[in-house]
């Protein structure tokens, strides 16, 4: 993961870069690449798709699938689980690390953000936060996951809602900002 660079040399707010030219040069080939051979691929092309955020650094769990649609800022900074699924139109600002655990689900329009800025700073220094989300865990569409947070396994986040705090383990949360609901109660696989 690179680091952001210092807000009092690079200037942001005056149009300054927050990264490096190495990073920001990967990036444009990262997004050359997705346009061209990914984001007009068909539905069932995510082996393909893996393949190619394999290639750029990302670590991608067997059968894992990404929809074409889906906005990824940095391969490097992404981990997906073993069947993971990132559903169309999801967008993972991982400036940051994201981590998606096994059988998780990121449903559609879900914005996961893996970072932030110093509001105490004048000069608005960029903040890397990791985000983690564990293994059967549900982000519902158009949700969203801030900077920092963990979803401990089997959380769901419901449709539209806004996660700024850790979720526990088994639970449902909902609202913005969200607010645990319930418990969830998983049956038996069929």
């Amino acid at each position: 993961m690179t680091a952001p660079l210092d807000a009092r040399k690079s200037r942001p707010l005056e149009g300054g870069a927050s990264f490096s030219l190495g990073n920001r040069l990967a990036r444009v080939v990262w997004m050359a690449a997705w346009l061209m051979l990914c984001r007009f691929t068909p539905p069932p092309f995510h082996s393909w798709r893996r393949l190619v955020l394999r290639a750029f650094g990302a670590k991608v769990g067997r059968g894992a699938r990404v929809h074409a649609s889906v906005s990824i800022w940095l391969p490097a900074n992404l981990e997906l689980g073993d069947q993971a699924l990132i559903g169309p139109g999801v967008r993972l600002y991982n400036q940051g690390r994201i981590a998606i655990g096994a059988r998780s689900v990121i449903s559609q329009r879900a914005h996961i953000c893996a970072s932030t800025h110093d509001v105490r700073d004048p000069l608005f220094q960029l903040v890397l936060r990791p985000v983690t989300i564990g293994e059967q865990c549900w982000v519902a569409a158009e949700a969203f996951v801030g900077p920092g947070v963990t979803m401990h396994d089997r959380a769901v986040l419901g449709a539209r809602g806004a996660l700024f705090d850790d979720a526990r383990a088994d639970s449902v949360y909902a609202g913005n900002p969200a607010q645990y609901v319930k418990d969830r109660q998983l049956s038996a696989a069929a």
